[in-house]
């Protein structure tokens, strides 16, 4: 019964210890690319410059692109860009865009 009890606890640990999500990574990664270092690039000369965004703008945007009711022709490639990213992601990369200017 002790060496379960012990187990439980270990187990519960390193499952609630994850480290937050970064997200500056998560840009440098997945948006960089198009958006610009900054975010003051219109991705492919299409989209709008997102550096000025609100965190909740982001937000709204990446849930809208998610759920496929946000965005004008660069919606398809946003959707399957951001499909895979939580909650967490989401508001860590929010988060990181609304202060890039500031880093």
């Amino acid at each position: 019964m002790k060496y379960i009890v012990i187990i439980s606890v270990i187990f519960l640990f390193f499952g609630c210890s994850s480290k937050p999500v970064d997200g500056a990574a998560l840009y440098k990664e997945d948006c960089a690319n198009c958006h610009g270092k900054f975010a003051r690039k219109s991705a492919f000369g299409k989209s709008q410059v997102i550096s000025d965004f609100t965190k909740e703008e982001i937000i709204s945007a990446l849930i809208g692109y998610q759920e496929g009711t946000y965005g004008r022709s660069m919606k398809g490639m946003m959707k399957s860009q951001v499909k895979s990213f939580d909650e967490e992601e989401i508001t860590a990369l929010a988060e990181y865009i609304s202060n890039i200017g500031k880093y």
